[in-house]
């Protein structure tokens, strides 16, 4: 039987696990943290429990795969979300409810956009036309080099080259002729850890996975549910997950990786590893690449950081749904400051999740439980986060304001996650949230690879490499990587 170590558990390394336990491999997890799941995780403080990080997904289909890919049925609910999400635009008292359904969703912009169901449904075409072209041929398939990408990319019919040479807001431009409605359509970039203005138009088909083709999901009991059945499952399978273990080295042993070594000069050995960890740094900070070295990583284009707050609140905020956005009045300018400033954005723009609408045992009886991300700079342009309460405290107010309850006045408990906090816990590189953006010229062959350049028994998953950032396409890189290695070793001992 062939051993197989994953370092770190998020969502990547437990869906390997999956795979490869199913395979007949023998499967040890070594985590850094105390609890599995990387940024899906969970905080649970003063009787209120948060989704840590994610608080949605779409391409559900990806998860029905990979439970078939072990003989499984899926061991979670899961609930779609309609309306999808509501929007806040500073200085308007009623918030823009975003529906799946373009004909409701023209009901709503009718003021704005007459003929919003007519345009959404050509630009939604196109992009549904751009992903079903690319999904198979591109997204869902190993590169053997940069000119087997190139090849693959060529099959892709030439009508979508326009994608490549526009940014979102371009293709949002063409199709709508609001303001506001533009802003709608581009919101996605930010799921990105991006903004519309360096987002390729090519990731307009996360408008079509979430208005036409899957919609937006949440799992009953939160998130994190997901994380606790994969590991029940995990635990059947005798797969042994090891906490509060980090991997500081590794060993090489010409062209092979024999073991890594952990922070207390623990040597763990293996047949096969996999690297569930930032790609990039992982190759920089443990196996000393000089392509990798951190003046080589800060010159790359990473994604946006988060700062979260966690708040139980007594009372009930009526304004308030499941997923929410809160915009401000300078959606251009704001994007265009927030990667690079050094200081804390003063009208920030920010993400609430209230699990509490959907969940009666997250919070106590008659409270509320509220998530708040707010994108802020990483921690090469701000590597000072002395300054979070404020930023916090600026958030609250702000929202208090706009929804018209005082939740200052109203907590009961409050946990802040600054950038240096996430970099610290999750070993997420200068505090970026997703890892490297989603640059043309770092996807597809051109993001780090999911198979080691030296060693040819080390492989990757995750947000950081192949095919990129995102619940489902984190499920679709185990898939990748567990095809890479039963090329590589065919028959199990």
């Amino acid at each position: 039987m062939k051993k197989a170590i994953i370092i770190g558990s998020g969502l990547g390394g437990l869906a390997t696990a999956l795979r490869l336990s199913s395979k007949g491999y023998s499967v040890t997890i070594l985590e850094k943290h105390s609890t599995p799941g990387g940024r899906m995780n969970v905080v649970e403080q003063d009787g209120f429990r948060f989704d840590m990080g994610p608080s949605f997904m779409s391409m559900t289909y990806e998860l029905e795969e990979l439970f078939n890919s072990i003989n499984t049925e899926i061991p979670i609910e899961l609930e779609e979300l309609d309306p999808i999400y509501q929007v806040f635009f500073q200085g308007q008292e009623k918030p823009r409810l975003i529906y799946k359904d373009l004909k409701k969703l023209a009901e709503e912009f009718n003021d704005i956009e007459p003929n919003l169901e007519e345009n959404a449904k050509k630009y939604l075409d196109r992009a549904g036309n751009f992903f079903h072209d690319t999904m198979d041929k591109v997204v869902k398939t190993n590169f053997s080099n940069k000119l087997d990408y190139v090849l693959k990319l060529s099959r892709v019919p030439l009508k979508h080259l326009p994608y490549l040479q526009r940014n979102m807001w371009g293709e949002v431009e063409k199709h709508f002729s609001s303001e506001e409605v533009r802003v709608i359509f581009s919101l996605v970039a930010f799921f990105l850890g991006s903004t519309p203005f360096q987002t390729p138009a090519i990731y307009s088909l996360l408008n079509y996975t979430e208005m036409k083709h899957n919609g937006y999901w949440r799992v009953k009991g939160g998130m994190y549910r997901l994380v606790e059945e994969v590991v029940k499952i995990l635990e059947e399978k005798d797969v042994d997950i090891v906490y509060n273990t980090e991997i500081v080295s590794a060993g090489n042993n010409n062209g092979r990786l024999y073991e890594v070594l952990d922070q207390n000069g623990k040597k763990w050995e293996a047949d096969i590893f996999i690297s569930n960890s930032d790609a990039a740094s992982f190759r920089g900070k443990i196996l000393n690449r000089e392509k990798f070295s951190e003046d080589k990583l800060d010159q790359m284009h990473w994604t946006l950081a988060p700062f979260t707050i966690y708040l139980g609140i007594e009372g009930k905020i009526d304004k308030l749904m499941h997923h929410n956005y809160f915009l401000g009045s300078n959606f251009r300018g704001y994007a265009d400051t927030i990667f690079t400033s050094s200081i804390s954005p003063q009208k920030p723009y920010y993400y609430v999740n209230a699990l509490s609408k959907s969940e009666s045992n997250c919070a106590p009886e008659g409270c509320e439980n509220l998530f708040i991300l707010c994108p802020v700079p990483d921690l090469r342009y701000k590597k000072s986060w002395e300054d979070r309460d404020e930023l916090a405290n600026n958030i609250i107010d702000d929202l208090s304001i706009r929804v018209g309850f005082n939740i200052q006045k109203n907590i009961l408990t409050k946990k802040i996650l600054a950038p240096d906090d996430w970099a610290n816990m999750l070993n997420l590189y200068k505090g970026s949230g997703l890892g490297l953006a989603h640059d043309i010229n770092q996807v597809g062959a051109f993001r780090p690879k999911n198979k080691d350049e030296k060693l040819s028994n080390l492989y990757y998953v995750g947000a950081s490499t192949t095919p990129g950032t995102g619940l489902p396409m984190v499920i679709i890189s185990s898939k990748l990587v567990m095809e890479r290695i039963e090329n590589d070793f065919r028959t199990v001992q």
